[in-house]
């Protein structure tokens, strides 16, 4: 009976892909109570928990992964990709957070001025907050929430805000007969209602929090408010300072303050071109935004690098509508020619247009083209279901979250955490009171252990890859739609030309974990 627990135990430290000496481990295990699967009369559950925590702390940690690698979804080899394509904003142009507080402040002071709203809410304590939301969040829209989603559509408890404080589970389960939200409440396709939105763009995050601060206002005053229509005068108010240039107008007359400068967006650039491949960029901005912004990130002749610049495109439109054709523009004059384009010439500036059109005029259609942009959706969505193209996401925040991961508090928490959940679902058996009473407390310190994986990220609302163990739905959807992901689309210069990115092996509950022969066999330098 004793190498049945042995082989027990070995199972529960493979799951953590720790590697275990046998014969060291099953000597120290002997001494310990046998496990008599029969009968729960000789299981002394606190020495299978202190056994399972000695051998998981004397086990080495998972290895470091890199902040700045390029991960697979799906295998892609850049070998067979002779055309990439890049968004502009949060692709090729990285902000500082400084355009958040601009984004807040805008929206802020029009909702005093415009809508009448209370002047109070341009008080110091409804400031902006950077800590407080995190992309991929849903609002409820009828009553004035956000709240995180999993994969399955099950809320993510603890994770439920209206206005600046946590709904009580109990309260979040009347509200929605449960955990579960049903398809027809959650967001369409593209995370746009109608009775639930899903933040995915970046410029976002200071629309949640404000949002937030305005529901919050309006609960410490005691002031009767309609959730629906809060939601859309701020939606809309957000939406007009894009669409009128107010905030291009001011990032550009500050660009160097707002914008992230990276000398290796030129660099790749230039290695792409030079290396024969097409190039191409589409854009909802328009051209003298960019401009601005290219000048200052590749150069005056930045131009010259691109075979394809598509300027306000109004995607997703320009992948899902066919009406807009696309017209030429004259940067020096300011003006769009009305003639019918029959070429895209390389160098040259277009506006509006569709992906009918693009292809017919291109031929870049086809597992040959990658695309690599921020946004979800808007970006990389119909890219991959419509036209076939490779996608790539880039996702500013992995690099934070990956060094996380990478801490060793973290790495304790989660490793101790699977081999807790591995016991309890092992011994769970044993249902006298005594043995359930132990049970209870085990799953009070998962309970814990798991709310402490979510706060190193985000207090509110923790990572935005994952529930307390399920991919969240942001996750679910940037994997569906992007083959490979990457914190910035600069990371590509790590790798050749030549590279292929092959993805995990994930191994499904019904399977053993394959990987686990490999893992002590490479240095922390080839992760």
């Amino acid at each position: 009976m004793a190498g049945h627990m042995w082989r027990s135990t070995v199972a529960v430290l493979n799951v953590l892909n720790f590697p275990v000496k046998p014969r060291s481990f099953l000597s120290s295990f002997v001494q310990f109570r046998r496990l008599n699967v029969a009968s729960n009369s000789n299981v002394n559950l606190w020495d299978e928990y202190r056994l399972l925590r000695q051998a998981v702390e004397a086990n080495p940690l998972p290895l470091d992964k890199d902040p700045r690698a390029v991960f697979a979804n799906n295998e892609m080899n850049l070998r067979e990709i002779d055309v990439y394509g890049f968004d502009y904003d949060y692709t090729i142009a990285v902000y500082r957070k400084s355009v958040n507080r601009l984004i807040y402040d805008l929206g802020r002071d029009l909702l005093v001025s415009h809508l009448k709203y209370p002047k109070d809410i341009t008080h110091p304590e409804h400031d902006y907050d950077p800590r407080f939301a995190v992309r991929g969040l849903h609002c409820d829209i009828q009553k004035g929430i956000l709240l995180k989603i999993d994969a399955f559509h099950h809320i993510q408890m603890g994770t439920v805000y209206r206005g600046l404080n946590p709904v009580p589970d109990a309260e979040v389960k009347e509200l929605y007969h449960g955990s579960h939200v049903d398809i027809e409440s959650l967001s369409g396709f593209y995370g746009t209602g109608p009775k639930m939105y899903q933040f995915m763009d970046l410029f976002a995050l200071p629309e949640m929090t404000l949002f937030a601060n305005v529901i919050e206002f309006f609960i410490r005053h005691d002031i009767p408010y309609d959730p629906e229509y809060v939601f859309y005068d701020i939606k809309n108010t957000i939406s007009s300072l894009h669409s009128s240039g107010v905030i291009h107008r001011a990032i550009e007359d500050n660009v160097d303050s707002f914008l992230i400068h990276q000398p290796e967006i030129a660099t790749l650039l230039k290695r792409l071109s030079d290396a024969g491949k097409r190039l191409f960029v589409i854009t909802n901005s328009a051209f003298n935004f960019v401009d601005k912004g290219m000048r200052s990130l590749v150069g005056p002749e930045w131009t010259s690098l691109f075979d394809v610049i598509i300027t306000n495109a109004r995607k997703p439109k320009f992948f899902s509508e066919s009406t807009r054709h696309f017209r030429q523009y004259n940067p020096k004059l300011g003006v769009k020619t009305w003639n019918k384009v029959e070429r895209l010439s390389k160098g040259c500036v277009y506006q509006e247009g569709n992906f009918n059109e693009l292809i017919k005029l291109t031929d870049w259609s086809g597992s040959r083209v990658l695309y690599v942009g921020d946004h979800v959706y808007t970006d990389l969505a119909d890219a991959t279901l419509k036209l076939g193209w490779r996608t790539g996401a880039i996702i500013p925040e992995l690099e934070e979250e990956v060094n996380t991961i990478n801490s060793i508090e973290y790495k304790k928490t989660i490793v101790w955490l699977t081999a807790l959940e591995v016991l309890i679902g092992k011994l769970q058996i044993y249902e006298d009171p005594e043995s359930q009473r132990i049970i209870s407390e085990w799953l009070a310190e998962r309970d814990y252990l798991r709310k402490l994986a979510k706060t190193v990220f985000n207090k509110q609302f923790g990572s935005i890859f994952r529930t307390y163990h399920n991919y969240s739905y942001f996750s679910r959807r940037f994997k569906r739609f992007a083959d490979i992901y990457m914190s910035s689309v600069v990371n590509l210069l790590k790798y050749s030309l030549n590279h292929t990115f092959y993805p995990h092996r994930s191994a499904l509950p019904h399977e053993p974990n394959f990987a686990d022969v490999l893992q002590n066999h490479y240095k922390r330098s080839v992760q």
